[in-house]
């Protein structure tokens, strides 16, 4: 925290009155919020007030200086800013963020949650990284339109979605397409999703020869697919509805992480059928992503998670070298590792090695195991 930090108070956090005298912020629902008092006469009105009115536009100081003017003690008031920060009630904005958000108040006040979530999660100028970011989603189905309008209303300033044919009627669902777009361009009506949930976004496609922060495959692909593999292109999450299952990851960052052949590879080693089980597991035409509702919507939720993880850089997602499968009833994300594979290549100044002259032994876990 800086003097140019503009504390800013979660949307929704309770402010209550304990008794005349004394102020609880927080507290209700298992945090252990911060309770202030006894304080003098009429204090705990104005201490109220204050906290109330922590919407991220003053700094720390000029906090304190209106403290002041209010006639309440700095000291109290900096101890109750620091108690909020330490329950994670309290985010500071950076100038960054607060020249990121949108002068409309109609935007902001849609804006607001989000901001706060976006710094809570990723530091002082999350909100202003994620409004210069740029992500697009391969696939305008059940998990690719959702997906991309989580991502719009979670602060990513561009997002397409891009897409070939025409809407049928198997890819409504909510936050989604709609059943009136049945007919209609996926790329066209997956644009009018998004844009429902995010006015402001940018949904153009990307200049010739540019890398998105992220590309996210959520359309039908196997080994057999063009997808990148050996860098040529930038950051991949993979994340779709096979059967059942909803898969998020590999999330490949390249040069730096195992690659989806690596998945591919290790999955040869265990069943050497598995190239050709792969190459038909998505015939043309085949709707991936067209699981049940919840199933997809579960999918888009997980792989939101790991998109903004990448984008904010404040935590190694867990889809790096990984795929989290979610499966009903619970729908809850269990980890299959898949690290590099050592007939891959896939990092700079590496090669494949010789094949080895018999069984290898490795310690850890075996790739593709579940991990939980």
């Amino acid at each position: 925290m800086t003097d140019s930090d503009r504390p800013l108070l979660l949307p929704g956090t309770p402010v209550l009155r304990v008794d005349p005298a004394s102020v609880q912020v927080g507290g209700t629902d298992g945090d252990p919020g911060v309770q202030v008092g006894p304080l003098p006469p009429g204090a705990a009105d104005a201490v109220a007030a204050l906290v109330r009115g922590l919407d991220g536009g003053r700094t720390t100081r000029a906090v304190l200086a209106g403290a002041v003017a209010d006639a309440l003690d700095p000291v109290v008031v900096g101890e109750l800013l620091t108690g909020l920060r330490a329950g994670g009630r309290l985010v500071d904005l950076s100038t960054a963020d607060l020249v990121a958000s949108s002068p409309s108040p109609a935007a902001r006040a849609r804006d607001a949650a989000d901001v706060a979530a976006a710094v809570g999660a990723g530091g002082a100028g999350a909100w202003a990284r994620r409004r210069v970011a740029a992500v697009v989603v391969d696939g305008a189905n059940r998990v690719g339109v959702p997906l991309a309008a989580l991502l719009a209303a979670s602060g990513v300033g561009r997002v397409h979605v891009r897409d070939r044919g025409a809407a049928v009627a198997a890819d409504a669902v909510v936050g989604g397409l709609s059943a009136a777009d049945e007919g209609r361009p996926r790329t066209l009506a997956a644009a009018d999703a998004v844009r429902r949930a995010a006015p402001g976004v940018d949904l153009r496609p990307l200049p010739a020869g540019s890398a998105p922060d992220l590309l996210v495959l959520t359309r039908p692909w196997s080994a057999l697919d063009p997808v990148p593999v050996h860098g040529e292109r930038g950051p991949h999450l993979v994340a779709t509805v096979r059967g059942p299952v909803g898969v998020v990851g590999p999330l490949v960052v390249p040069g730096r992480t195992a690659c989806l052949r690596c998945a591919q590879l290790h999955r040869t080693d265990a069943d050497p059928g598995w190239p050709a089980l792969a190459g038909q597991l998505h015939a043309p035409g085949d709707p991936a992503g067209a699981g049940g509702a919840a199933l997809c919507l579960a999918t888009a939720l997980t792989a939101l998670g790991q998109v903004l993880a990448h984008l904010d850089g404040s935590a190694a997602p867990a889809a790096l070298e990984a795929t989290l499968e979610l499966r009903a009833p619970d729908l809850l994300p269990r980890r299959r590792g898949w690290p590099p594979h050592p007939a891959c290549g896939c990092r700079p100044g590496t090669r494949p090695p010789p094949a080895p002259a018999g069984p290898s032994r490795r310690a850890g876990p075996r790739p593709g195991t579940l991990e939980g």
